[in-house]
C-alpha cells in the first residue's frame, strides 16, 4: 500500500472482499487493496473476469463490499445510507461507459444536459455547461446531432462531455475504448486524459486495452480478485 497521506487520496481501498451468488457463491474480490492519488490518471488493468469492473462498481457507490475499508473523496462509503450514496454519486462522480449510454431520442446537447438534471442547477447553467464541455471535446458543431448520426468515437466524446459537465471530483471509466477501433481508441483516450488533467480531476479507468496503460500515470494489475503488481508509468 502506498504511504501517501490520506488527505491527498481520492480513493483508499483496503482488503476489499466481494462475492455474488445464491446457492453457488463466487468470490470476485479476495482482499483487493489500492489507492488513487488526487489528480492521478490510474488504470486498473486485467483480463475479463479478474474483478476490475467490480472494483469500479464499489468505488462508484453502485454496490458495497462484503468487508474491507473503502473511502472515496473523503467519505467512507460502507457507513453511508442508501439515499446518501445516491446523492454522493450524483454530486461527486462522473461515469464513462464502454457503450456510451446515450439516449437515442436526444441530441448530443440534450444528452449532456440530461446528465446534469440530477444536480441543483438552474436551466441557464445546465445549458452553459453542456455547450462548454461539448466544445472542449470538439463536438460543438455536432451538438444538434442524434447518437445514430454520430460515429462511435463521436458518441464517446459526447459521453466524456456528459461526465465532465457534472464537474465531479472523480471520473470512473469502464472499458471506455472497448467498442472503438484502435485509431479512434487512441484519439479518445488521449483527449480524455488531456481534458481530465487540464481540469485537475482524478480518473480511474478499468480496461484490458494495452494502449491505455501507455497514457496512465500508474497501472494496477488485477488477477483473480487481487492486486498483483503496481507500477508507475511516468
Amino acid at each position: 500500500m502506498n504511504t501517501a497521506q490520506t488527505k491527498d487520496l481520492a480513493v483508499e481501498a483496503r482488503d476489499l472482499v466481494k462475492s455474488y451468488g445464491g446457492e453457488v457463491v463466487t468470490e470476485v474480490l479476495k482482499g483487493f487493496s489500492f489507492i488513487a492519488n488526487q489528480g492521478e490518471f490510474l488504470t486498473i488493468f486485467g483480463p475479463s473476469g479478474s474483478g476490475k469492473t467490480t472494483v469500479l462498481n464499489l468505488v462508484g457507490a453502485l454496490d458495497l463490499p462484503d468487508s474491507g475499508l473503502l473511502k472515496v473523496c473523503g467519505q467512507e462509503l460502507t457507513r453511508m445510507r442508501k439515499s446518501d450514496l445516491t446523492s454522493f454519486r450524483a454530486e461527486k462522480l462522473g461515469f464513462i461507459f464502454q457503450f456510451y449510454n446515450l439516449l437515442p431520442t436526444l441530441t448530443a446537447l440534450e444528452n449532456v444536459e440530461a446528465g446534469l438534471e440530477v444536480l441543483p442547477l438552474e436551466r441557464r447553467e445546465i445549458r452553459r455547461r453542456a455547450d462548454h464541455y461539448l466544445d472542449r471535446v470538439k463536438m460543438a458543431d455536432k451538438k444538434r446531432k442524434y447518437p445514430a448520426q454520430l460515429s462511435g468515437g463521436e458518441q464517446q466524446r459526447v459521453a466524456i462531455a456528459r461526465a465532465l459537465a457534472k464537474e465531479p471530483k472523480l471520473i470512473l471509466a469502464d472499458e471506455p475504448t472497448g467498442n472503438l477501433d484502435h485509431r479512434t481508441a487512441d484519439m479518445v483516450t488521449s483527449l480524455m486524459k488531456d481534458l481530465i488533467r487540464d481540469i485537475g480531476l482524478t480518473c480511474i479507468v478499468v480496461s484490458h486495452n494495452p494502449g491505455i496503460k501507455d497514457i496512465s500515470d500508474r497501472v494496477i494489475y488485477i488477477a483473480e480478485g487481487m492486486a498483483s503488481t503496481d507500477e508507475h508509468t511516468y
